[in-house]
């Protein structure tokens, strides 16, 4: 019996490591998780900004085309109140 018992008393804490590193798995896994959609919500800001710097980029490039448009426009006038 006493070599039941001293078999029984590892096997128990053989059955507590095991259920230990299975739930610090279970945790770690999550962690992991967490992480990855961390790094995607960073990488979502990222092209956030790219996107809100390109918006900013059009914007200019379309103002200045309206400049110049109003300039063709201007010259050919002038060229045609010449003539």
């Amino acid at each position: 019996m006493n070599e039941f018992n001293r078999l029984v008393t590892e096997q128990m804490k053989t059955m507590d490591r095991l259920l230990f590193l299975q739930s610090e798995l279970e945790r770690c896994q999550e962690i992991e998780m967490e992480l990855k959609v961390i790094q995607r919500e960073t990488e979502l800001e990222s092209v956030q900004l790219k996107i809100a710097q390109m918006k900013e980029d059009l914007k200019e490039i379309q103002q200045m085309f309206e400049k110049q448009t109003e300039e063709v426009i201007r010259s050919y006038q002038s060229v045609n109140v010449s003539v």
